[in-house]
């Protein structure tokens, strides 16, 4: 795509973004290890910015077995320690070990539902929220449905998934469309499978 193609603002630059805009956010995601991912590392970006983040992201799936939830509910102190001593992460011990309370969690809802994908999609009834945005100032910071799903997370035993970091998660994964409506990936996202 075009560097001058009408774009969200945000996702202009710096290039990182710019390719994590044109690529991935906002496409509906269905596989289970991904959304994990995403959890894991907006977990991770609670309180700090989303480009520290993603500057880490290749780190970090090297670092956390590919976020492979059955590997991470296994880690134990010496692991963690390891991951501590990482500079290449963000080296938050409440953080990373909510990563292993969550990935059982995880786990035992896959194995519940029959795969996270599955309940967690449930929430928007399988198909995307599509919002027709025309400014940033437009989007919201979290969204009641955000709140149901964040609380629901949480009694289940997630930890760090406030509704703010919940609706961070439906946009990145397309469960909700906020591409702004001038954006050439409102409309292609509509389509777009993963």
């Amino acid at each position: 795509m075009s560097p001058n193609a009408s774009r969200c603002e945000w996702g202009r630059s710096p290039e990182i973004y710019q390719q994590y805009h044109d690529e991935e956010w906002g496409v509906p995601l269905h596989d289970d290890r991904a959304l994990f991912e995403f959890l894991t590392l907006e977990t991770f970006q609670s309180g700090l910015s989303w480009l520290t983040v993603l500057k880490k992201r290749v780190h970090f799936q090297n670092a956390f077995d590919g976020f492979d939830p059955a590997r991470i509910v296994r880690y134990d102190e010496a692991k963690i320690l390891s991951l501590l001593e990482d500079k290449g992460i963000i080296r938050n011990r409440a953080k990373i070990e909510a990563t292993i309370q969550n990935a059982e969690v995880f786990l035992a809802i896959q194995k519940a539902e029959g795969s996270f994908d599955k309940w967690i999609w449930s929430f928007v009834g399988g198909r995307p929220i599509v919002n027709h945005f025309k400014s940033v100032n437009e989007v919201p910071p979290s969204t009641p449905l955000a709140d149901r799903i964040s609380a629901e997370l949480k009694d289940r035993g997630f930890k760090f998934i406030g509704p703010t970091v919940m609706y961070a998660h439906m946009q990145a994964t397309g469960m909700v469309n906020d591409h702004m409506v001038s954006c050439f990936r409102h409309s292609e996202v509509q389509t777009a499978r993963r």
